[in-house]
């Protein structure tokens, strides 16, 4: 017997929300069928992971656009995201 499942992640924000969902065909009894959708949400988890990122992505860049001009600060936290900065101490 064959039947549809979905892998879904849903966003909100106060003015947006956003649903990202993959629709995957299964069909239950054999073993091969399970290891097959099991196959299946193996390769669309990532695929999501990505169609949430590049989202997240073009929200953050809209969001820079709205806010205008970065804090001095802001842009040095950004310059260095990632890295361990050590600031010198004025003694």
């Amino acid at each position: 017997m064959a039947s549809n499942t979905s892998l879904s992640a849903v966003y909100t924000a106060p003015q947006v929300t956003e649903t990202f969902e993959h629709v995957i065909s299964t069909t239950t009894g054999t073993l091969a069928a399970k290891q097959a959708h099991l196959s299946a949400l193996q390769s669309l988890v990532p695929k999501l992971q990505d169609q949430i990122n590049v989202f997240l992505t073009e929200r953050m860049e809209e969001d820079k656009k709205v806010q205008g001009q970065l804090s001095a600060q802001e842009a040095k936290e950004e310059e260095n995201y990632g890295e361990e900065v050590v600031e010198d101490m004025i003694a």
